[in-house]
């Protein structure tokens, strides 16, 4: 069954009634940008030593760290009333995690490498096993490696060529600054300590020496050092330095290994550099010329290589959706390349990749995502869809409801892998829905066998049968037509009176996967409609569909989701005033751009580690992503029309005198992406403007970053804390039953 639930409170969170909300004191500066003047009250919770604080959060200003600690009080007393169902939450979310898990082991020369968890461990274990048989050796314990830490992330992990070492990377407090550590598979011992790295390496092919790369003082990944095993840190010897600190640098490898590659990017120009791995001594080789607006990525097959890119064709036609070429190495003429791929408009290709005998890439477009393969030689072709997964009992053919701005389709997802060695033909493909849990197979692309390696399990019980996955049209005003993804109980009725959770994100050209996630079904039991809007800033729709959400046109991002709300209720999906609204990073500067333009629609905004301040930082070229960053939100420096347009929606500088829904806002202190102070001042001057409404709920987590707690099930009191809001804004009873 369903349950009933009871009125909306007029007054959530009935608890702070005896508290006062803090307010942080009004120190008024000002500075004059294109003419303007921004005068910012709140500028003082930015640490002057905030890149200190990234790493060392126990060096936050004692000033500050009385407001963030007054705020987490004031929520702490919010929230106390939901203990109980937090609890239960939080239980009913592990009920349905295995928890010895184990991911399918990948086969690299005599060995198979997998990881495990241990019985309720927060973190893995690395392990491995021969292929012949024999123990199984842990490389590395998670759990015993982050003994005594508030925080622990493993990063890379990357075995040397004859497998008798591991470089492993950690991050110690969420800054994402890795310590790489370099440790003896025989004896377990760690040597060679490597600081402020990246965490991406690559090994020499001989096993004596491998790449890294540093971070400069803002936390930016900017040079790529060689270390050779048994050096100090201080003898390594640098290989390539970004110099312009508005490109992100990555490394990576061929699949062959043949080459390291170095990738230099923004979010809409790529530069790759080839490292020979045989001769360390070689200087890093540019495939092409550095050119604004060309992008491409790249791997090597016999001698040719093949890219992926969105270099004009011979007519001078940029692929906007991209093409798949190859072309000798050495060679730049884009004109001599083989298309291998040509484009499909409106069907983005995402990635590519090599075996020796097999061509890979996958797309992803209005149709949704799908993986193809090519045999070099033959050229047979075999292509996998999320359809191909099975039709499944909860989907339903949404086309057929009368009057609905709806198409009929299948939504699941699909993603594909494929192991460390090149002479293989094994694709590893994973499928799910909403609705379904995830089944991993191994497909052998050369005789079509497939082998199922593992269907998730949910230990408390689950009947994929009880649930439906529709995926709805919303029509935009301007003619687009918005995806939305819908998870709800085949019980629940579609009369508008069912609280509704509504997810966005909209930035980078990120698609938003139509998955399983366990997580969500702790609020559709209870009668929730969980609802993804596609919005425009992702990739869905394809590359078309990023491009209309960024610059000047990301008020569409806002717009569109707005407009996905509006639909939901129209069509009985959701009451009036029961959705809860919800965006992560570049989806929480959404949430507040929302709540500036149609907070009353909303019950409730959950707005996580927030772009709020984005305005703000994007003027500061001296924060760890600004300049990167330009790029995708345009340049407010030296483009008036860029500030111009950013501060039309910037969600800090858009506070009015208003009604605000109730808000929770997460922070993190040691998070080098958004920085806390963007939250904490946007909760300030909110507090201090809005002319009612609320409560403002804002925690920022004193030990983490961007990705929020460390620990498989310290992740899940998060996830607790925001389900609890959502059921207290539309008046969901605490006490209530799964259905």
């Amino acid at each position: 069954m369903t349950m009933t639930p009871r009125p909306p409170a007029l007054h959530p969170f009935p608890a702070l009634a005896d508290h006062r909300a803090p307010r942080a004191k009004r120190i008024p500066t000002s500075r004059k940008v294109h003419g303007v003047t921004l005068i910012d009250d709140y500028a003082w919770l930015r640490a002057k030593n905030w890149q200190q604080v990234i790493e060392e959060p126990e060096k936050i200003p004692a000033e500050i760290k009385r407001y963030l600690a007054a705020e987490n009080r004031y929520a702490a007393h919010g929230f106390r009333a939901s203990r109980p169902l937090q609890k239960q939450l939080i239980a009913e979310m592990r009920g349905r995690m295995v928890e010895d898990e184990s991911a399918p082991p990948w086969k690299d020369g005599p060995w198979l490498y997998y990881e495990r968890y241990r019985k309720g461990a927060q973190y893995t274990l690395c392990c491995r096993k021969p292929v012949s048989g024999g123990r199984e050796q842990v490389l590395l314990d998670g759990p015993k490696e982050a003994r005594g830490l508030d925080y622990f992330d493993i990063g890379a992990t990357a075995v040397s060529p004859d497998h008798s070492l591991m470089a492993w990377a950690a991050d110690l407090t969420g800054s994402e600054s890795y310590i790489i550590r370099l440790r003896d598979l025989a004896t377990g011992l760690d040597h060679d300590r490597l600081e402020r790295t990246s965490g991406d390496l690559v090994w020499g092919r001989d096993g004596t020496f491998f790449y890294y790369i540093e971070l400069d003082q803002s936390q930016r990944p900017y040079r790529v050092m060689r270390h050779r095993l048994g050096d100090e840190q201080a003898q390594d010897a640098e290989i390539f330095r970004e110099a312009d600190s508005g490109w992100f640098v990555s490394l990576d490898r061929t699949q062959d290994d043949r080459y390291g590659f170095i990738d230099i990017h923004d979010h809409e120009t790529t530069e790759v550099l080839l490292l020979d791995l045989d001769d360390p001594r070689e200087v890093p080789v540019p495939v092409f010329p550095r050119e604004q607006g060309i992008e491409y990525e790249i791997d090597h097959h016999e001698g040719r290589l093949i890219i992926r890119t969105n270099h004009a064709d011979q007519s001078g036609r940029k692929p906007e959706d991209y093409r798949i070429i190859a072309m000798p190495v050495g060679e730049t003429d884009t004109n001599k390349a083989e298309v291998l791929v040509e484009e499909i408009p409106g069907r983005a290709i995402q990635s590519v990749h090599v075996l020796k005998d097999w061509l890979i890439w996958s797309t992803l477009g209005a149709e949704g995502p799908a993986i193809h393969a090519r045999h070099w030689k033959t050229g047979r072709e075999r292509h996998f869809t999320a359809r191909a997964a099975g039709a499944s009992a909860s989907e339903v053919d949404t086309g057929s409801r009368e009057g609905d701005a709806t198409r009929p389709t299948r939504v699941g997802d699909i993603s594909g892998a494929i192991g460390p060695e090149y002479e293989s033909a094994i694709l590893r493909l994973s499928f799910s829905s909403p609705a379904d849990p995830e089944i991993t197979l191994d497909h052998n692309l050369d005789t079509g066998e497939e082998t199922i390696l593992k269907h998730q399990l949910v230990p408390s019980g689950h009947d994929a049968a009880r649930y439906v996955v529709e995926r709805l049209e919303a029509p935009a005003a301007d003619g687009a037509t918005i995806p939305v993804t819908i998870l709800r109980l085949a019980s629940t009725p579609i009369d508008g009176t069912a609280p509704c959770l509504l997810y966005g994100y909209g930035a980078y050209g990120y698609a938003m996967d139509a998955d399983f996630e366990t997580d969500r079904l702790s609020l559709v039991d209870r009668g929730f409609v969980y609802a993804i809007a596609h919005i425009r800033g992702g990739m869905e729709k394809g590359f078309g569909w990023y491009r209309d959400g960024k610059r000047e046109k990301k008020i569409n991002s806002f717009s569109d989701f707005i407009t996905s709300a509006d639909f939901l209720v129209d069509k009985g999906y959701a009451a009036p005033k029961r959705i809860v609204a919800h965006g992560v990073s570049a989806g929480g500067m959404l949430m507040g751009g929302v709540a500036n333009m149609a907070g009353e629609k909303f019950a409730g905004i959950i707005a996580e580690v927030p772009f709020v301040d984005s305005l703000n930082t994007i003027l500061d070229p001296t924060l760890p992503l600004t300049p990167p960053e330009w790029v995708e939100w345009g340049n407010p420096i030296e483009d008036k029309a860029a500030f111009e347009a950013m501060r039309a929606y910037s969600p800090y500088d858009n506070i009015s005198a208003k009604t605000y829904p109730p808000m929770f806002i997460v922070g993190g202190l040691t998070d080098p992406r958004v920085t806390y102070w963007e939250p904490a001042k946007f909760v300030a001057k909110l507090r201090a403007t809005m002319s009612g409404g609320g409560p403002i709920l804002f925690r920022t987590n004193m030990g983490a970053g961007h990705d929020g707690a460390s620990g498989r099930y310290r992740q899940l009191d998060d996830v607790a804390r925001a389900y609890a809001f959502a059921m207290e804004v539309t008046g969901v009873a605490p006490g209530s039953e799964t259905a």
